[in-house]
């Protein structure tokens, strides 16, 4: 047993002064009771809030952030132009690298805010493409690594078997990537076996693309219980590909084809059209947006202010990595709506006045829902995920409630997340991972590996 006594938290039913919160010996909470006294409690002296869920990660990819930004010699740079470049890169892994580079990333998510972390995990095999003796090794080095941070951890093994929409060959800088259903299903088998028993692990599925999958492969996948993850609608090509293949845009088909609910969650869902806006919001399925990534990669603008009109859900990944903090990612994708719309506030509604407020409890409960896991929410039977912010650092003196939130998202560049706790345990202590020089360490070395 453990317990922890905020000064300020946030709670399902809004801020709460003096609140107790008792923690079982797996990790969830058992009570948060405010008013009360603290007794031998660890006490959180700043502002609590829930550990924020990041429901899309690459982490491999964390290698890479800052390393693909060159201008090509052609001089039109995209998306594609990217993914070519991570082609080259993702040659170069062993396992031991890839768990070092994970470990890493989780390290600096937590630090920033993150509790929990959907790792969309398509790095399987060989660099030839031949499995390893353990299929599931690779997809293992990422529990590994998250059990080496202490985040919570969602594995989704992806499963890729084509190169372009519904059956078009894949490219050579895919053949790690590649399975067909049986074995992509072993792959899951493992990932589970290796997740079982253990509250902090979670285990849902991951069709890569309608570029990577076959309808009846989706068919096969789309009965299962847990979370389902798809890439859609990242880049007009693949809209434009998918039309010219079945007659309709990515989530169109998704929405005609696939019996999307709470269960799923579309990566991106950049480019909709208005019948995809108002399907997608009604289907309760999760938008999940990944808006320093989007960014980097020139993917384009989500119609936030449509769906949010229309009911629709939405949870925050870092993706790419080139951003890793919850804050920065709310603020992103704030922002970027209103150099689009020459407005302010584009979040917010009539109950909430407050966007800081109003985009971190969207993306607590999107990103909760479609996690397979119970968290984003102080509250009895929730994971202990707590964050506390500093109310005495320089972004957030003077402020209170959702004020205070509205300063940590969009001001400075400074981190004001003071302690993390994880699960029930403190993971970061005044602002640093507790074995953060240890797990820097093996991703030195893995770095200069795979930079040599």
């Amino acid at each position: 047993m453990a317990a922890f006594f905020a000064a300020r938290a946030l709670l399902p039913q809004g801020w709460a002064s003096d609140v107790l919160i008792e923690v079982d010996a797996a990790g969830a909470i058992t009570a948060a009771t405010p008013g009360a006294r603290p007794g031998a409690a660890r006490r959180l002296s700043g502002h609590v809030v829930p550990g924020v869920p990041n429901l899309h990660s690459h982490a491999f990819q964390r290698a890479m952030a800052g390393g693909a930004e060159r201008r090509s010699p052609a001089g039109q740079d995209s998306f594609w132009t990217w993914r070519e470049t991570m082609y080259r890169f993702v040659g170069r892994f062993s396992p031991e690298d890839a768990e070092a580079v994970a470990a890493q990333l989780y390290v600096e998510l937590l630090e920033h805010g993150f509790c929990s972390v959907a790792e969309f995990h398509y790095l399987h095999h060989q660099p030839d493409g031949t499995p390893y003796a353990d299929v599931a090794e690779m997809a293992k080095r990422h529990v590994a690594a998250a059990r080496q941070a202490g985040i919570g951890i969602t594995m989704l093994p992806s499963l890729y078997r084509h190169g372009g929409i519904f059956g078009e060959p894949p490219h050579e800088g895919q053949r790690r990537f590649l399975n067909d259903l049986d074995r992509f299903l072993r792959i899951v088998e493992a990932s589970r076996a290796a997740c079982a028993g253990d509250p902090q692990c979670a285990v849902g599925l991951a069709p890569h693309s309608l570029r990577a999958v076959t309808p009846e492969m989706l068919r096969a996948l789309a009965g299962d219980p847990g979370p389902i993850h798809i890439h859609a609608a990242e880049q007009p090509k693949e809209v434009e590909e998918c039309l010219a293949a079945t007659g309709a845009r990515p989530v169109r088909w998704l929405l005609d084809n696939m019996p999307l609910d709470a269960r799923w969650c579309l990566i991106h869902a950049t480019h909709l059209d208005d019948g995809e806006v108002t399907g997608l919001a009604r289907s309760g399925a999760v938008a999940g947006l990944c808006p320093t990534t989007e960014a980097s990669l020139g993917d384009g603008i989500f119609r936030l202010p449509e769906f949010l009109g229309q009911g629709g859900r939405f949870g925050i990944g870092t993706d790419s990595h080139v951003g890793t903090a919850p804050a920065f990612e709310l603020r992103q994708l704030e922002t970027t709506q209103r150099l689009r719309d020459h407005a302010r506030a584009v979040a917010t509604g009539d109950q909430n006045p407050h966007p800081g407020r109003t985009l971190l409890d969207a993306a607590l409960s999107g990103g909760a829902q479609v996690s397979g896991r119970a968290i984003g929410a102080i509250a009895p039977g929730m994971r202990a995920d707590l964050v506390e912010l500093d109310d005495t650092h320089p972004l957030l003196l003077g402020r209170q409630g959702d004020a205070l939130l509205d300063a940590w998202v969009f001001s400075g560049q400074g981190n004001p997340v003071r302690t993390v706790v994880c699960g029930g345990k403190p993971v970061v202590e005044a602002g640093r991972h507790v074995n953060a020089m240890a797990i820097r360490d093996a991703f030195g070395a893995a770095m200069r590996r795979l930079m040599a």
